[in-house]
C-alpha cells in the first residue's frame, strides 16, 4: 500500500501514466452521475499531488466522455446535422449562448477557483442540495415543443455556473430543466446535448493551455491514457 501510495503521489512535478488512467476513468463513472466529473477530478488531482493544472486535464478528459456521449446520441446528432434549422438545434443554440458568455468573461476566475481546489465541499453541498429540490418538484410537461428559447437559455446559465469545479454540470443542467418544466427524459436529453457545443467550445478556448501540458507537465501517452479511459 506504501509503494501503492509513493506511485500515485509521485505527481508533483509530471503526471504519470497511472495517474493519467485513474483520472480518467474517475472522468469517465462520474461525467454521466450528478455528482460533478470536474469537481472529482480537481479532489483525487490534489490527492495524487499532480501539479498540472486541472482545468487542462480536465478538458482533455472531457473530450475522452464527449466520444461516449456522440456514441449515445448519435441518432439525435445525425437528425441535427441533416436538419439543421429545426427546432432541437435553435434551443441547443439559446442553451450554448449563456454558458459561452459566462465562460469567456469569468474564464481566469474559474481557472484560480480551479487551481486551489479550496471551495470543493461548498460546491459539492450546493450541487447536492439543488438536486434534492429538484427532484421533489411535480413532474414537467415540456418536451421539445413546448420548450421556449428563454427555458434552454435558463438551462444554458446553470451550465455555466456548473464551470465551478464541484458544480456538477449534468445535475445543474437537468435540475434546471425541471425548474423550467421540462419533461424529465427529454431534460436528461437536452442536458447531454447540450453539454457538446459547451465541451468543444472550452477545448478550443483552451488549447492553448492544453498544448503546453502536454509539452511540460504531460506526456502524449498519458494523455492519450487519460483520454481513452475517460470514454469507458
Amino acid at each position: 500500500k506504501r509503494l501503492a501510495w509513493k506511485i500515485l503521489r509521485r505527481g508533483v512535478d509530471k503526471m504519470t501514466l497511472i495517474q493519467a488512467i485513474l483520472l480518467g476513468i474517475i472522468q469517465g463513472v462520474t461525467e454521466f452521475l450528478p455528482v460533478s466529473s470536474s469537481g472529482h477530478l480537481v479532489l483525487f488531482q490534489k490527492i495524487f499531488g499532480v501539479a498540472e493544472p486541472s482545468l487542462t486535464f480536465g478538458i482533455v478528459v472531457h473530450l475522452g466522455t464527449l466520444a461516449a456521449v456522440f456514441a449515445v446520441f448519435w441518432k439525435d446528432i445525425v437528425s441535427i446535422l441533416r436538419k439543421p434549422f429545426q427546432r432541437l438545434t435553435l434551443l441547443l443554440i439559446a442553451g450554448t449562448i449563456p454558458t459561452g458568455i459566462i465562460g469567456v468573461v469569468f474564464k481566469d476566475f474559474f481557472e484560480n477557483i480551479f487551481a486551489s481546489g479550496k471551495t470543493l465541499g461548498f460546491e459539492f453541498f450546493i450541487t447536492g442540495l439543488i438536486l434534492f429540490f429538484a427532484d421533489n418538484l411535480n413532474r414537467g410537461y415540456k418536451k421539445v415543443e413546448e420548450t421556449s428559447m428563454l427555458d434552454a437559455a435558463f438551462v444554458g446559465l446553470m451550465q455555466g455556473a456548473a464551470i465551478m469545479p464541484a458544480i456538477s454540470r449534468s445535475g445543474l443542467t437537468i435540475s434546471g430543466a425541471l425548474f423550467r418544466d421540462m419533461d424529465r427524459d427529454f431534460a436528461a436529453r437536452f442536458s447531454f446535448l447540450l453539454s457538446i457545443p459547451a465541451i468543444l467550445g472550452a477545448a478550443v478556448f483552451d488549447m492553448k493551455d492544453v498544448l503546453e501540458a502536454g509539452v511540460e507537465n504531460l506526456d502524449s501517452v498519458s494523455l492519450g491514457a487519460g483520454f481513452i479511459r475517460s470514454e469507458e
